[in-house]
């Protein structure tokens, strides 16, 4: 196969598009929330006379601790970390748990060979064994 060719049909595979998709994503999203962070929530929950916590520092003798961006990441961070588990894991979580709930109820486990069928099964597809029934 020409290199070329074989380069094409790597970048034309799904996965590697889908986690370029989601990289281009997370970095506009990374985007919003941190201008979220800075514009709106940081003035809100504000150190009084100061609105940009970027700004504050600590001096110790000739040392100077600029702990006010530590302090913008953090809450970037938590912002970012709430906004994932709210609208990506608890639906997901969601999802997938009434979908284990349909599935466990459709279906049973043979005695006999413990395999999985049909809930109204009244014989094993598997080993033909006769099902307790309820």
């Amino acid at each position: 196969m020409d290199l070329l060719q074989e380069f094409k049909k790597f970048l034309l595979r799904g996965n590697v598009i889908e986690i370029a998709v989601g990289i281009v994503v997370g970095t506009a999203f990374n985007q919003l929330v941190q201008a979220f962070v800075r514009d709106i929530l940081t003035p809100i929950i504000s150190i009084p006379g100061t609105v940009n916590f970027s700004q504050l520092s600590l001096k110790i003798g000739g040392s100077i601790f600029s702990y006010g961006d530590f302090l913008n990441l953090l809450v970037s961070f938590l912002v970012i970390s709430a906004s994932v588990f709210f609208v990506v894991v608890k639906p997901v979580n969601y999802l997938n748990s009434r979908r284990q709930a349909n599935t466990e109820a459709e279906t049973k486990t043979c005695q006999y060979c413990v395999s999985e069928v049909p809930i109204q099964a009244t014989k094993c597809k598997f080993c033909t064994s006769e099902l307790v029934v309820g």
